[in-house]
């Protein structure tokens, strides 16, 4: 979702726990925009992090299952470790009509529903993935591209309360319990504005799915604002709150259930749930760049994920929500346990309690972030 200024990101921490991750490559803005033929044998994808499964001694990784399989010689970097960021780095090229060299970019949600309102990004070749008809119902017509032109879902984290049992001294249930006296000094949240708020508001009753104008979401700024005067709130975190969940530091905070679920396996006292209010699932989606060069490989890589034995590979070392149907029986033959995750596969009751933040106008998520920013002190 985010980068954190110190320690390590989510998918960084994913790989540490034990899918070490493939190298981070850094591969540069193109210097020109002139446009090249569609060379089918050439693909650059950007993307997260630890947020696929890598070439190890005894097994072979997404990456280089599809390089041999299809000959397409794929460049695949690890250097989108910030939606903000990327975006800032993206937008001299991009915002001037020029091109940048990644053929498919993975970015959350939100940032692609922007990029889409802004006409930066190309349509898919959705009549060359096949597999598409994999995906789980409503993701290929999400809100934010209601047509299913632009994007593809990569992977969905679920956001809901990390706390430390040892640290809190009693099991958490509500976003109320955020606001307890007895965790003053001891609460994260998160510098990610649609996931703090968004859960905030669904503390207050209010749907995130729903919001349109920023007098709606008011109270849960407001609520934020006062618990920082209050010295309710530790600290604001990017994905670095993982080692100060572990440590006790925060007692609770707004978390990625991927991330605790990791955490736990070392620290039993560490804990994640999707409050009684409800939790936020956010997607991270595949988008082509405008004038991305290379749409017939994109093409196949994208169908190359949605088989649900490639997919269930790459969720072995996410470890996050896939959204490929026929994935969790893959996993099954190797990785049981992950199988039986339910917040990898959650049930209908579960994907019910999941809410996904609005696709907010330009002019309203500025508004959003602005005040977003005030409070927090970026």
């Amino acid at each position: 979702m985010i980068r954190a200024g110190r320690g390590l990101t989510r998918r960084q921490f994913a790989a540490r726990a034990g899918a070490i991750g493939l190298g981070a490559l850094s591969w540069p803005i193109l210097p020109g925009c002139g446009a090249e033929p569609d060379d089918p044998n050439r693909l650059f994808v950007e993307n997260w992090p630890a947020y696929i499964d890598p070439t190890t001694d005894d097994w072979q990784g997404s990456v280089d299952r599809f390089r041999k399989v299809t000959g397409i010689d794929l460049r695949y970097s690890e250097t989108v470790n910030e939606n903000q960021e990327y975006f800032a780095r993206i937008q001299p090229r991009l915002g001037t009509g020029r091109t940048i060299e990644a053929d498919i970019i993975v970015v959350t949600y939100w940032l692609a529903a922007r990029l889409i309102r802004l006409g930066w990004v190309d349509p898919l070749p959705i009549e060359q993935v096949p597999n598409a008809a994999n995906l789980e119902a409503g993701l290929r017509n999400p809100n934010w591209d209601p047509e299913g032109r632009f994007g593809l879902p990569w992977q969905s984290v679920i956001v809901g309360i990390g706390y430390n049992r040892a640290a809190t001294g009693f099991d958490l249930g509500s976003v109320d319990d955020l606001f307890d006296p007895r965790l003053k000094g001891r609460i994260g949240m998160q510098t990610e504005m649609h996931d703090t708020i968004g859960l905030l508001a669904l503390g207050l009753g209010i749907d995130p799915e729903s919001l349109s104008s920023f007098a709606q979401a008011a109270p849960a700024f407001e609520q934020l604002s006062r618990a920082k005067r209050d010295g309710q709130i530790r600290a604001f975190t990017g994905n670095d709150y993982l080692d100060d969940l572990a440590t006790g530091n925060f007692a609770a905070c707004v978390a990625w259930a991927g991330d605790v679920a990791q955490l736990a396996k070392d620290n039993p006292d560490v804990r994640f749930l999707i409050p009684e209010e409800g939790g936020l699932r956010a997607v991270d989606a595949m988008i082509m760049p405008k004038g991305a060069r290379h749409r017939q490989a994109a093409a196949r890589w994208m169908d190359f994920v949605y088989d649900p034995a490639q997919a269930a590979r790459i969720a072995s070392a996410a470890q996050t929500y896939t959204p490929v149907v026929g994935a969790q029986a893959e996993l099954a033959r190797f990785a049981p346990a992950l199988a039986a995750d339910p917040l990898m596969f959650p049930d209908g009751v579960t994907k019910a309690r999941l809410k996904t933040f609005a696709n907010l106008a330009e002019d309203v998520e500025q508004q959003f972030d602005e005040a977003f920013s005030r409070i927090i002190g970026a």
